[in-house]
């Protein structure tokens, strides 16, 4: 019996995942920031506290917080999981068959936990013995990468996101990230939490090259009523829409996908940056970037194995026909353009909602979170002056396992 299941993006949340980074945030330096998809080097010790305060905001609200890391180690525990991952994350095309086997071999003989720190947060040339032996290792600085880190594993929405009954294991946009779903793949098949679950999975062969088919938890929403909204990103592709939207309607747990277009840009970098779903009738959204302008298609099956396609002439329409709803509120970024542009950067429209009604965000967005609060919505704010420097909210930095439908 499978209790992972996520009804919407309001219902009363249960199970969610995080991960308390460490390891990959002190590989950050400034020279290697932008190539690791960060703009800016962090405090790894106020982002820890800040983290744990998130997670302690979550528990307080009665919510299972189940922790990346830990997922992992107890993963590494089982052997046939240890050296899957162990083959896929440190690839004889990428070392060479000799040195790669050397470095296999050693990791295989580290505790569980040191295992799981390595694949998360990367593993230098200084790190590994000194007898090895291999011209990989002459070539290159003692600081050099064997394994890059992933920093972004901080953001748990996008390497894997749930759906009604069935999980989205996706194929990232960025070369940087793809080694992210490789790990939540492990957990998903062998941790005896998930193991045993009757789950679907849309996205889950390591072998296919997705190419152009990328997509990333950032841009879906699962608004409910057998409804999923999709926005086509600088990161998700409308042919990786296609794979997901077939993979909802040929198991039946969706009905319908609104598909929104958004400017291909690093503000707006996925849907959730700018539109995020807060009560049942009431929504976040960043004018600049949603509003009547903003071009979108309804997505159906053709009854036949096919799909049909209708652009709409409004998003709001569109959802609240979804929704049955007779009007939807929209509740803008706060404070004068500058203000509104500035918090929409620190994610204030990237909050995530406990219940309907009940959000958690960065206590930093002073101006969003009045208006919120003026509308009726409850913040219950985090510091984020660290982990904000990421680009990711609160909605970012979770990924929920069980949720209650509308």
């Amino acid at each position: 019996m499978n209790r992972h299941y996520v009804g919407s993006e309001i219902g009363q949340l249960r199970s969610v995942m995080l991960h308390r980074p460490n390891l990959s945030l002190k590989r950050l330096t400034p020279s290697n920031c932008q190539d690791l998809l960060f703009d800016d080097v962090l405090s790894v010790e106020k982002a820890g506290e800040e983290h744990d305060i998130f997670s302690a905001t979550l528990r307080e609200q009665g919510v299972e917080v189940l922790l990346f890391t830990d997922l992992l180690t107890e993963t590494l525990a089982l052997p046939t999981a240890k050296e899957w991952l162990l083959k896929t994350q440190v690839s004889d095309y990428h070392l060479s068959p000799s040195f790669a086997a050397d470095i296999r071999g050693w990791l295989a003989d580290t505790t569980d936990r040191q295992l799981a720190r390595y694949l998360s947060g990367g593993l230098t040339y200084e790190e590994i013995p000194s007898y090895f032996s291999n011209m990989a290792i002459d070539l290159h600085q003692p600081d050099d990468f064997i394994m890059a880190p992933l920093p972004n594993q901080l953001f748990t929405r996008d390497a894997s996101c749930w759906l009604y009954g069935g999980v989205s294991i996706n194929p990232m946009a960025k070369p940087v990230r793809q080694r992210e779903s490789n790990n939540l793949r492990a957990i998903y098949r062998w941790h005896p939490s998930f193991s045993k679950g009757d789950f679907i999975k849309y996205f889950d062969d390591e072998k296919t090259n997705y190419e152009d088919a990328t997509l990333e938890g950032g841009d879906v929403l699962v608004l409910g009523n057998g409804t999923v909204m999709i926005g086509l990103s600088e990161r998700t592709t409308s042919c990786g829409v296609e794979f997901l939207a077939r993979a909802l309607f040929g198991h039946q747990q969706a009905s319908r996908v609104i598909v929104v277009e958004l400017p291909k840009q690093r503000a707006c970098m996925h849907l959730d940056t700018v539109m995020t779903h807060l009560d049942r009738d009431t929504f976040s959204v960043y004018p600049e970037a949603i509003g009547p302008q903003t071009r979108c298609w309804t997505i159906t099956s053709d009854g036949q194995g096919g799909l049909h396609r209708k652009e709409e002439s409004s998003l709001l329409k569109a959802i609240e026909q979804a929704l049955g709803l007779d009007q939807i509120h929209l509740i803008t970024t706060g404070g004068d353009r500058f203000e509104a542009e500035r918090e929409q950067w620190n994610d204030a429209n990237n909050v995530l909602a406990v219940r309907p009604g009940v959000v958690i965000g960065y206590e930093r967005n002073i101006y969003t979170n009045e208006k919120y609060d003026k509308a009726g919505i409850t913040v219950l704010p985090i510091p984020g002056n660290e982990l904000g420097r990421g680009r990711g909210g609160a909605r970012c930095m979770s990924c929920p396992l069980e949720r209650d439908g509308l």
